[in-house]
């Protein structure tokens, strides 16, 4: 069994509350460093690319450097999901670590939080960041997320103001009205630096309605594991409703061979969600209309 990524979350504290996100009803935790590395060791015949967050922004973390140390040590590679919050806790060495191979920043994250900062504010020490990988020539992606389209194009407004931010990027100057009548899923701003678009989406909950049966790439495509160790089967199972076994308890190979596991594989194999969460999960008909799934 391979996995294009594995998700290992760093800690569950993003430091922000998005009106998009579900509320957090675990405890604040940050995985180990000692467990972390255990836990690498365990991943890395599975996988070469590691996701360090599930719910919470590793760059929350001040010894972030020290987890991208232990990744590189496994030779694998690491991507960071944050809200562009923390990026001034963090030194250029870390963002641009060798094991570093993209950065994503979730831009809607501005608008869907109370703060006291103007967006030229938030926005300075991303393009700062912008600047310096185009400075460098770095292998680095960076993938600004504007993750808020909806028919009722609710954010017009704060989109436009980030296309007239960015757009000194670019050789053609962007243009959102271009963009609303020629959707496209990212435009390229400059090397290694893009703009991707997608919809809002319901993150799964036991609350919710029932969606029935479908395919999903959890499990197959990737796992998920949580700061308490805690192994599901989905990137969008953060509060661990589906747990299938903790590495503090089991290994790896252990919980990938468990009737419950395996199970919830086949299922899916038979377009049949075994799960109560992934019967009323709606971002699995992505996966039937051949969209990508979690980034």
């Amino acid at each position: 069994m391979r996995f294009y990524r594995v998700y290992v979350e760093l800690t569950n504290a993003c430091g922000l509350k998005c009106s998009f996100c579900p509320s957090q009803t675990l405890p604040t935790q940050s995985m180990e460093l000692d467990f972390f590395e255990s836990t690498i060791a365990q991943i890395a015949p599975y996988t070469k690319e590691v996701a360090c967050h599930v719910m919470g922004d590793p760059l929350t973390l001040s010894s972030l450097s020290d987890y991208l140390d232990i990744l590189s040590k496994y030779k694998l590679k690491a991507l960071l999901t944050t809200s562009g919050y923390f990026l001034k806790k963090q030194t250029y060495e870390t963002l641009f670590h060798p094991a570093v191979k993209q950065i994503n920043i979730s831009l809607n994250s501005f608008n869907k939080n109370t703060t006291a900062l103007t967006l030229t504010q938030y926005l300075q020490p991303i393009e700062a960041l912008l600047e310096e990988q185009l400075r460098r020539g770095s292998p680095l992606f960076i993938n600004l997320r504007l993750w808020n389209i909806d028919e009722a194009m609710s954010e017009r407004n704060f989109n436009e103001a980030i296309f007239q931010a960015f757009s000194p990027l670019c050789d053609t100057p962007l243009s959102y009205e271009r963009f609303l009548k020629n959707p496209v899923k990212s435009l390229r701003l400059a090397s290694k630096i893009l703009l991707h678009f997608d919809h809002y989406f319901e993150w799964p909950s036991l609350n919710n309605n029932v969606y029935g049966d479908g395919t999903c790439q959890g499990l197959q495509s990737h796992i998920g594991i949580l700061a308490d160790g805690s192994v599901v089967p989905c990137c969008l199972d953060g509060e661990g409703v589906m747990r299938l076994g903790n590495l503090h308890e089991l290994s790896l190979k252990e919980i990938l061979q468990l009737p419950r596991t395996r199970a919830i594989i086949e299922g899916f194999l038979e377009g049949k969600a075994v799960e109560e969460l992934c019967q009323k999960c709606s971002y699995k008909s992505r996966f039937n209309q051949e969209e990508r799934g979690c980034l």
